[in-house]
């Protein structure tokens, strides 16, 4: 279970304190999916960055099946974090010069023990295949459409076992099209690996997608 509990955030500039979120809790269980919608600045990117385990909050705490993130130390949250969450940006931030299957087996390559190279290889495989590019997988990303890019984007997120996927605007630079294989593909993902499913979108037709809607304004997370 994911619990945010009061999270704030706020930035100290020369100006003054500007304040980001304000006491923004809930919870989501194994196997639930949530959209966060709001206005460009208002915070979705940030909070998401919060619930990862890549920025601490000002206040209020983060857990993730029982654990703070922010309560250990540098190497331990880099371990977590890893290991527990799966992040899809909206530009893909694949590496051109590797291809298809490898840009998926990179995060392997800091992964501690557990799995070998060649059970991440094997799941590299089949998450390609799971999202339509089984005959994609030795193509670099120059060679791929936008869609296709996302969808390894998609498939190298969910190579650990992520116990949590969050996704910053997934579909933000595709055409409806694409942007619909895509969601298709989140979404079936999330439902046969029963993972926490958070994404932050702009697209109203993406978030309509989703049991749990919520809007992200004035510093507070209100239901949609």
């Amino acid at each position: 279970m994911l619990i945010a509990d009061a999270i704030s955030k706020h930035y100290e500039t020369p100006r003054g304190r500007v304040p980001v979120l304000d006491e923004v809790s809930f919870k989501l269980d194994r196997g639930e999916a949530m959209a966060i919608t709001g206005p460009s600045g208002c915070g979705k990117s940030t909070l998401l960055y919060v619930l990862g385990a890549l920025e601490p909050p000002s206040d209020g705490e983060v857990t993730i099946d029982g654990t703070n993130p922010y309560a250990l130390n540098e190497r331990q949250q880099a371990s977590f974090r890893g290991a527990t969450v799966g992040f899809v940006f909206q530009d893909h931030l694949l590496l051109p010069q590797l291809s298809a299957l490898d840009n998926v087996i990179a995060p392997t390559l800091v992964a501690g023990k557990g799995r070998t190279a060649a059970q991440y290889l094997e799941r590299a495989r089949a998450l390609l295949d799971a999202v339509g590019l089984a005959d994609r997988m030795a193509h670099r990303p120059g060679e791929l459409s936008g869609g296709e890019r996302q969808r390894v984007a998609v498939a190298r997120a969910m190579i650990r076992h992520p116990t949590m996927l969050l996704c910053d605007e997934p579909t933000g630079n595709l055409d409806r099209a694409a942007a619909d294989g895509v969601a298709d593909v989140l979404l079936r993902l999330h439902t046969e690996r029963r993972t926490m499913l958070i994404v932050v979108t702009h697209s109203a037709a993406l978030a309509s997608r989703f049991e749990r809607r919520h809007e992200l304004s004035d510093h507070h997370l209100r239901l949609a």
